[in-house]
């Protein structure tokens, strides 16, 4: 695979400084117009072998372009806040913003490449971490970005050569670290393990570029062209064009009978009952939260559900039973301008809490699926595919440790419409009724085929939905708090038994 980047690429400075002056001309257009247009993130990932012109590369780039508008991260050691949430809420929370540019040191290949040389783990993690690159790639070009993917190449000998004349010059013997000589002995192995690593994830949507790294005349304009031909690509691809959803290209139930139908809606308590079991499950919840064994979690609650179901009640009852210093809560509206310049998973991402915290979604990434797929604020191909990456997300925040909670609070259209009116003649809780709301009311029908679909389709074993009888707010109110409890306690007991297992 990296036969033709050990041969001697080579260019000589007169063709090197005819040729300069056109491609930074052009790459300055295309990143400028792509900031204009602000249609695409773009995302440059730098691997491959130290001592191959890596770092100096970027730095040129970022001499011919515009550096006003490029972030270049380096991911080094984790940090101790990074290590207390999952592995990707680092790279997550650094993305650029559509019409910037990010280039990223110590990526996600970074991290498998130096855990499976180095023997961190074994052949099957290593394939996991790949297939989760996949997967995040392939979402993140979905949502528009531009990956770039450089992998920078010098044969064995040419590294050790490249070495040793940096070492012999006293103006540049600083730029050699520990790793460079670390990685000349585990050169076999770092060439083996990432040629798995590229050909497992050269897609065509985020395709490898293997660049030989000896001329420096070479590699700079082989690397700009391959940015300047991938700008240019992204600024003459349509933007494809969303339309409110009408009819649902996922099949209907032929007998017409739905989850929803399914829900007993009289469940109700009787207030003397409701009271007692309250303070019981607050009293459950504040003890669980504070047990040594949540150091090793997180929570996260999702609150979903129709038009004043009373998901606002039920997370001030699940708030009451805490310590605020324990919670956050994140409701969820229309996107900012910031936030409509990312990927959609992008704000909930970032919020994700740190092991021991709680986090409370006042609507949630299930919108996706929900408002903006019956809305037409996203395209077909957006929502449907929003099914997968959603579980994948779910699954991440499951193998790090985070234990999730999806509520979905259902009421019938008579209780809905009693508590609207309820809503405007009351004047502390006129501010609870929009006209959104009655518009979406006459919805009403494709919003539950809506959540239909969703529970269908996201409803898995690691993170199942719990319906919620909601007619009745006291019966919700308990049902809820039951529910976050039984996980929690779940997820302990789970962890027990591995723990035990390990040590036998």
């Amino acid at each position: 695979m990296f036969e033709s980047a050990e041969i001697g690429h080579s260019i000589d400075k007169e063709t090197y400084d005819k040729e300069v002056p056109a491609l930074r001309e052009a790459l300055l257009e295309a990143q400028y117009e792509l900031h204009q247009q602000k249609r695409s993130a773009v995302i440059v990932l730098i691997n491959g072998i130290e001592g191959a012109g890596k770092g100096e590369t970027v730095k040129l780039l970022s001499e011919w372009m515009d550096p006003r508008l490029i972030e270049v991260r380096t991911f080094d050691t984790q940090t101790d806040e990074e290590l207390a949430h999952p592995a990707a809420w680092r790279y997550w929370r650094h993305l650029p913003a559509k019409g910037r540019m990010g280039t990223f040191f110590g990526n996600w290949y970074s991290q498998m490449l130096q855990g499976r040389v180095h023997g961190v783990f074994k052949d099957a993690v290593l394939d996991q971490a790949i297939n989760g690159a996949e997967r995040l790639e392939k979402m993140l070009c979905n949502e528009g970005a531009v990956i770039f993917k450089f992998w920078f190449h010098l044969s064995k000998k040419q590294m050790k050569a490249r070495l040793k004349a940096l070492q012999d010059d006293p103006l540049h013997s600083w730029r050699i670290s520990p790793l460079d000589w670390q990685q000349s002995k585990t050169y076999d192995r770092f060439v083996r393990f990432g040629e798995r690593v590229i050909r497992r994830t050269s897609r065509d949507y985020a395709p490898w570029n293997i660049v030989e790294g000896v001329d420096p005349y070479y590699r700079s304009l082989t690397v700009g062209k391959i940015i300047l031909e991938g700008l240019q690509a992204a600024l003459n691809t349509p933007k494809p064009k969303a339309r409110p959803t009408s009819a649902a290209p996922l099949p209907e139930v032929i007998d017409g009978l739905s989850l929803l139908d399914c829900l007993d809606l009289t469940l109700h308590l009787e207030k003397d009952d409701y009271q007692e079991q309250l303070i019981t499950e607050q009293a459950r919840l504040s003890g669980l939260m504070r047990d040594k064994r949540m150091r090793r979690h997180a929570l996260v609650a999702v609150f979903e559900g129709n038009d004043a179901a009373g998901k606002g009640g039920s997370i001030k009852r699940v708030a009451a039973a805490l310590d605020p210093r324990q919670y956050s809560i994140v409701p969820i509206a229309a996107p900012s301008e910031d936030e409509r310049a990312q990927p959609y998973l992008w704000r909930f991402w970032r919020q994700i809490p740190a092991r021991g915290k709680f986090t409370i979604f006042d609507r949630s990434w299930y919108g996706r699926v929900l408002v903006e797929r019956i809305e037409g604020f996203c395209t077909q191909a957006d929502w449907m595919r929003a099914y997968g990456e959603i579980n994948d997300f779910e699954e991440q925040l499951s193998d790090a440790g985070v234990i999730v909670v999806k509520f979905w609070l259902a009421i019938d259209k008579d209780t809905q419409l009693q508590r609207f009116q309820e809503r405007e003649t009351i004047p502390f809780k006129r501010y609870k009724i929009t006209e959104e709301d009655w518009r979406n009311r006459e919805k009403w029908d494709l919003y539950r085929k809506a959540v239909c679909d969703m529970v269908d389709r996201t409803s898995t074993e690691i993170s199942p939905w719990t319906l919620v009888e909601a007619n009745d707010k006291r019966w919700a109110r308990v049902k809820v708090l039951r529910t976050i409890n039984d996980s929690l306690e779940a997820a302990f007991e789970k962890r027990d038994k591995q723990d035990k297992k390990h040590k036998k």
